[in-house]
């Protein structure tokens, strides 16, 4: 372990690292490093990291100019397939090593389909079938349109990262769909060891829609993302308790466990690793940016279990914002709608700009 770097005894403490970016160097092996140095175990990837790697540089108009004679459309699910069938390849041995529970690769449904239940199946199985890899992860928004279809896409023995969580309200919900998948599953009489599934809960994004609303210094500034997800994680403990979730497991059912997502650091006057220092436990997941790649680096003080420490604090601060006038119902609808939009307006804009580059190959 001395070669490595902080990042990699994350894994140590039972939460797996994975890489939130993905580019064509990185599909083409860049991605090694991240394994062999950092420890990295999976690769997540949406509409906003697809646009910033194909709108700079020229690592894909090779590949565009021979796409000269389809829709812009097709071409950009070309590249994204090519993109993360390398990673899910490179992945693989991660997969195979972990007896499938870490390894993935993530990729995410056209954003446009957020509010559509039936088009979000029909794509994510149309992924599937497509890259034809093990360790691929669907990535569905956790709307309340996107719930059936989880349920559905899990139901069909597909591995699915649900994306978009802000509140513990949905998360039950969430738990809920992937619950239900994997009954159906059964019920089909197909094995439901094989299919895994991760649920997204945004974090950092939280602070920064609630702090604003917030009177200046209020102590509960800077607290709420971090209450937020050690009360998602309590609700994920208490699920995998139940026996709904237990006669699952006797049935070889993998938990869904907690993605940690959005952990960079948004606000300069917080701690650039607060988002992970304070989120460590078993059965959970941190997608890192290559920012808090970087804040790792060199960071002995990690603490195992982090994420169950001061629960009773985390009830407070959640319940105490509602003393300093937040609706934090309002906070996560609103992050909720505009999660959606910013993918949507990514994936929008990566098909201009792929256009337009096109145009001048």
């Amino acid at each position: 372990m001395s070669s490595q770097s902080d990042v990699a005894r994350l894994n140590d403490f039972g939460q797996s690292p994975w890489y939130d970016n993905l580019t064509r160097a990185l599909a083409l092996g860049g991605l090694q490093t991240l394994l062999d140095h950092d420890g990295i175990r999976g690769v997540t990837s949406n509409p906003t990291i697809f646009e910033k790697a194909m709108g700079s540089g020229s690592d894909y108009d090779d590949q565009l100019r021979t796409l000269k004679d389809v829709s812009i459309e097709d071409a950009y699910w070309t590249m994204v397939v090519d993109d993360i069938t390398g990673c899910c390849d490179i992945l693989r041995k991660v997969y195979d090593t972990t007896n499938g529970v870490d390894g993935y690769v993530s990729v995410e449904v056209s954003p446009e389909l957020a509010r559509d239940t039936q088009a979000t199946i029909t794509q994510a199985r149309e992924l599937w079938a497509r890259i034809n890899r093990p360790n691929l992860m669907i990535k569905i928004p956790a709307t309340i349109e996107g719930l059936p279809a989880i349920t559905a896409v899990i139901a069909s023995g597909i591995n699915v990262n649900v994306t978009l969580i802000f509140s513990l309200e949905r998360h039950q919900a969430v738990i809920e769909a992937h619950s239900a998948g994997l009954e159906q599953l059964l019920a089909f009489g197909e094995r439901i060891d094989r299919v895994h599934s991760v649920a997204s809960f945004f974090v950092s994004r939280v602070d920064t829609e609630t702090d604003p609303r917030l009177p200046d210094g209020h102590p509960l500034r800077g607290k709420a993302a971090v209450a937020n997800a050690k009360l998602a994680y309590e609700l994920f403990e208490s699920h995998c308790a139940s026996e709904r979730w237990q006669a699952l497991a006797k049935q070889g059912a993998g938990p869904q466990r907690p993605l940690w997502a959005s952990t960079s650091t948004k606000n300069a006057d917080y701690s650039p690793t607060l988002y992970v220092d304070e989120l460590i436990g078993p059965n959970t997941v941190n997608t890192l940016a290559q920012a808090s790649v970087d804040a790792l680096q060199n960071h002995p003080g990690l603490r195992a279990n982090s994420v169950s420490e001061g629960l009773a604090d985390a009830h407070k601060a959640i319940a105490g914002l509602s003393a300093a006038g937040v609706d934090f119902d309002d906070v996560t609808t609103t992050l909720e709608r505009d999660g959606v939009a910013s993918f949507a307006k990514s994936y929008r804009d990566v098909l201009a700009t792929l256009e337009a580059k096109r145009a001048t190959l």
